[in-house]
Formats: structure tokens, sequence, C-alpha cells
């Protein structure tokens, strides 16, 4: 494994990290013992980053248990901010809530420090400087290593780094945001706002959600396909960007999950890609690709296919910009939009 280091922390992260959210037994694995398995197989293969979060279910307790003898050598990425219960302040980045959220989070995760402790998502309603005061607290107490953010557009990357240096306070060492051949439009300005900051990234997603890995076709449907939060699946502009990427694997002589996965890391602004493996078999045909590196021709091919910076259609987690969400920010008063 061919270590990188996470931004600037000096932190050393396998290219190949491990997300957790399919550890929590209500909507992933339902046994917590085979996701031990997962996870410790995961780290005899060289992996040594792990990612949770306190809003996916039981997920933190069950790392915390797998991680017993062998936190040290475990780089332990957690999140907060999302609502965590229907107490209106259960949630958000205010330093009432940041200090619960730790403790809670280090209760569940059988340990007394957390190495990356991310946002994950700013909170409007809260002045950024309360959050970095309190987040700069846990770091100097030793129970928080670095701090990160997550879903982050680039000007709140400069807001937040020039603040920090401003007033003196610890500032964000990573970004964690979507990333995949089907969608890439941080390609355009987030990617480059952290390399100009030194951000190390974390990157989600890199099969598309579920349609990298080749198992949904043209003319195909399928239960999961109609299902609410699978809508995705039936999208048919992301069908025909899989219909054309399948042929190209084929030509490399790769499955296409491992062309996914390779494609993210590819990126010199992308530090480590998270792998969403539920059970041992989804982790051995992920391991399986870790050593792929493609060609400056596949990767030639592939821009032709997706050209760079671009979303073949918005993923439903992404972060959308509030003028975009609601007119009244992108439209003057009606008495005020004549040029007369």
């Amino acid at each position: 494994m061919q270590y990188r280091t996470l931004g600037r922390t000096g932190i050393k992260v396998s290219p190949y990290a491990l997300g957790a959210l399919m550890f929590a037994t209500s909507v992933g694995n339902s046994d917590p013992e085979d996701s031990i398995q997962v996870i410790h197989k995961a780290l005899d293969s060289g992996i040594n980053l792990i990612d949770t979060s306190d809003v996916y279910g039981d997920s933190e307790e069950v790392v915390g248990r797998a991680l017993k003898g062998r936190r040290d050598t475990v780089v332990l990425a957690t999140k907060f901010g999302r609502p965590t219960g229907t107490d209106p302040n259960q949630q958000g980045t205010s330093r009432r809530w940041i200090m619960t959220a730790v403790e809670n989070s280090l209760r569940r995760l059988q340990t007394d420090h957390i190495d990356l402790y991310q946002v994950h998502k700013l909170d409007p309603d809260t002045d950024i400087e309360e959050t970095l005061s309190a987040l700069t607290d846990l770091i100097r107490t030793g129970k928080v290593r670095a701090i990160g953010s997550s879903n982050t557009p680039a000007i709140d990357i400069v807001d937040t780094q020039w603040l920090s240096q401003r007033h003196g306070l610890a500032r964000f060492r990573t970004e964690q945001l979507p990333y995949s051949i089907l969608n890439r439009g941080i390609e355009n300005d987030v990617l480059p706002a952290a390399q100009r900051y030194g951000l190390g990234t974390l990157v989600w997603g890199p099969l598309g959600q579920g349609m990298l890995t080749g198992r949904v076709r043209k003319g195909q449907q399928n239960d999961l396909s109609r299902a609410r939060y699978f809508k995705h699946l039936s999208d048919e502009r992301r069908i025909d960007i899989v219909e054309q990427l399948i042929p190209l694997a084929d030509e490399a002589g790769l499955p296409l999950t491992h062309l996914a996965m390779a494609f993210t890391i590819a990126h010199p602004g992308v530090t480590s890609t998270l792998l969403g493996a539920r059970t041992m078999e989804h982790l051995d045909d992920l391991l399986r690709g870790i050593g792929v590196a493609l060609t400056d021709d596949i990767l030639d091919r592939i821009d032709e296919i997706v050209p760079p910076g671009t979303d073949i259609t918005r993923l439903d987690q992404a972060y959308v910009p509030p003028p975009v969400l609601d007119p009244a920010l992108r439209r003057r008063p009606a008495g005020e939009r004549s040029a007369a």
C-alpha cells in the first residue's frame, strides 16, 4: 500500500479508506460480528483509515468494538452536525452541541480521541467562528487531533481558511465530498480550492451510488431502480454513460468497479477514496482493485465520455447552494428589476 499524507497534517493514510455507513445494522449489514470481520480484513489488507458518523445508526458502536486492540494503528474519522434526535439542539455546529456530540462519539467509539473530527455540513444558523473556536478547544484538550468539513462549496472553503488565519483558530485540514466518473463537478472549483489550501480530501461514492457496478443496464428495470431512494438507478443519462464505460473497462481488462475506483485516486487533489463494503464478498471484490492504476489513454477516453467538471445529474445528497433552492435569493424585488 502506497500511503499518502492527509493534507498537511503529517498523518499518513491509505489511498482507499473504509466508509462505515454500511456497518449500521439498520441500513447495512444486520450482523455486527460479520461487520467486525469485514473491518479486520480491510485493516489486514493495509487500509488504515475508517470514516463513520454519529448519524450512521449504530455504526460508531460497531467500529468501536472492531478497533479493540487495534486503535493505535487506525486513523479514525467521524462526523457530527446532522440531527441525531428530535431535540432542535441535537444537531448543528454550535459550541453547545459540539461539546456534547464529541463526548457521545468518544463513548460509542470506545476511544479517548478522534483523529479526524468533521463537520457533516456547515450550519448557516451558527457563526463559523463559534464552530471553529469550539473545535480548536477540542484539539487543545487532545480529544481531537485534526478537524475537517464536508459538502462545502469552494467559497466557504476559502472563507473558513481566512477566518482561521485571522483569528488564530484551528483550521479545517480536510474536505469530504462526492466524486466519481458520473459526478465530476467538484473538479471545477472545490478540488482546486482544497489543493490551494493544502487540504486532504476524502471522496465518497466512487461507484456512482451503484451505477458503476454495471448491474443496471439500458432497458433493464429492477426493484431497486423503482424505489424512492434509488431513483438515480433509472436515470437514462447515467445509464447511457455506463453503457459507454463498460466496453472501455473490458478493453482495459478491468471490472467496471475497479475502473471507477482507480479513476478517483488518479486525481492529484484526491487523498483517499471511501469504499462502502457491506459484506466480506463486497470487500474482497473491492480489494482486488486496489493495485489498479489507469493509463493516460484510459483517462483520456473517460474524459471523452464524461468531460472534466461535468455532473451527470446532481446527486440527492450533494450540496445545493441556497439561491438554487430559494427563488427569493436569486431575484431582485419586483420594483428593482427594471433598468429604466
